[in-house]
């Protein structure tokens, strides 16, 4: 359960669930209110957990796509919900999309859907959607520029980024996406839906796209 302590945010990272995706709590130190990114198996528990310990607020959970293992458990948070219009009909329809899941997911209705450029807060924290196609039609990265950090899904790894021979991915809108994100200052750090933190300086190879590592 790694945390990072941020100026005036605490980011809690789980890996949870059978392949190793990344949920992540981001809690405002000034406010206590707090927001959830992804919704793995077994990220629930761990959360609630969190949360009755840190006495914090938890206000709305925020999904950067709609692949299974980041919807498994969304229901169950009882949350507003939202995600891009793109990738909507996959949290309404788990399945829809069209990759197999060993778990029973129960579809969610948003509350609200994240477009480009769209700015959302965390308690003081101030926050902007990145829409990053390719993965899937509809994710993003949310960043939050006085932090320098940037949470980014299955968009950006270490070293590496999302499948693009998927039912729903496009690799030239990947292409775009990985040369936007490589626009953002070299500092930020790069919070990723699966795997270990990086930066986008160390992804040197983000402005020349798929062919780039």
């Amino acid at each position: 359960m790694p945390t990072y302590n941020k100026k005036s945010l605490d980011i809690v990272c789980f890996p949870s669930g059978s392949i190793g995706t990344n949920t992540y709590l981001i809690v405002c130190k000034n406010t206590n209110k707090a927001a959830v990114v992804d919704a793995p198996e077994d990220s629930f528990l761990k959360i609630s957990r969190e949360c009755e310990k840190r006495s914090c607020q938890l206000e709305k959970l925020i999904l950067t796509h709609s692949h299974w293992d980041h919807i498994a458990e969304a229901s169950l948070f009882k949350l507003p919900t939202y995600i891009n219009a793109e990738d909507a009909y996959n949290l309404q329809r788990p399945g829809a999309d069209g990759l197999r899941t060993h778990v029973a997911i129960n579809p969610v209705e948003p509350r609200g859907y994240l477009k480009d450029g769209d700015i959302f807060f965390i308690g003081d924290s101030t926050w902007k959607v990145i829409h990053t196609p390719g993965h899937t039609p509809g994710g993003i990265c949310l960043y939050c520029e006085a932090e320098g950090i940037l949470l980014s899904g299955d968009t950006l790894f270490r070293g590496s980024y999302g499948r693009v021979d998927l039912p729903t991915s496009h690799p030239q809108r990947m292409e775009a996406s990985l040369q936007k994100l490589g626009e953002l200052p070299k500092e930020t750090q790069v919070f990723p839906g699966h795997g270990s933190l990086t930066t986008i300086g160390q992804e040197h190879w983000l402005k020349l796209g798929l062919g780039g590592i």
